[in-house]
């Protein structure tokens, strides 16, 4: 359950979930605002003079704060299209399943694809890989965090939020086992929260 704590009229955020679950915030929701502010005027002066359409594409579940705060920034006619897709091991690399695909048709289109956080990267390289597949004129990726440390393939963002170290992070879209997903700040879960207890 995500509280909302009034204080004063103002959200004190940090009130319970910083004592309780969170370790320390790591990035704060005014960060994210003015991360996502400059992200959006980069994008917009990036596409200002594309004849082809902009179709921002979502990774369910985790992408969508994120996208909604970031789209409020874009000064161009963008369409927002999702997928949710996931990943499993093959005998010769990571391939996914497509669980929501697009109900859009992307043949010759420009695709800027929105994640929270690019780890290992296998995911997000297998989603390109599939978006060029059905026909994008291009597949760019804005992410909100980069996880360099725990990156297994070469892919990295085109339009890059924040540079973190390996910890597990949770909030603003971010969860575990589907928790922490409402918070609104990028926050370091406690390692007793995850943990397995012997």
């Amino acid at each position: 359950m995500c509280y909302n704590i009034l204080v004063n009229e103002k959200r004190n955020y940090t009130a319970m979930w910083e004592n309780k679950d969170i370790k320390k915030i790591l990035i704060s929701e005014d960060q994210i605002r003015e991360r996502s502010r400059e992200l959006g005027a980069q994008i917009t002066a990036d596409y200002r003079d594309r004849t082809e359409p902009l179709l921002l594409v979502a990774l369910l579940r985790g992408s969508v704060p994120f996208l909604a705060e970031l789209i409020k920034y874009i000064d161009l006619d963008i369409q927002v299209d999702f997928m949710d897709v996931s990943s499993y091991q093959g005998t010769q690399s990571t391939d996914i399943r497509i669980i929501k695909d697009l109900d859009t048709s992307i043949k010759g289109m420009n695709i800027l694809l929105v994640e929270d956080i690019i780890d290992t990267g296998k995911t997000i390289k297998e989603v390109v890989k599939t978006l060029l597949h059905k026909g994008a004129n291009e597949v760019r990726i804005v992410a909100l965090l980069n996880k360099q440390e725990g990156r297994k393939v070469d892919v990295k963002a085109d339009y890059n939020g924040f540079e973190i170290e390996n910890e597990f992070v949770v909030g603003f879209g971010l969860d575990f086992n589907q928790r922490y997903r409402c918070l609104p700040y990028v926050g370091v879960l406690k390692e007793e929260c995850y943990q397995v207890k012997e």
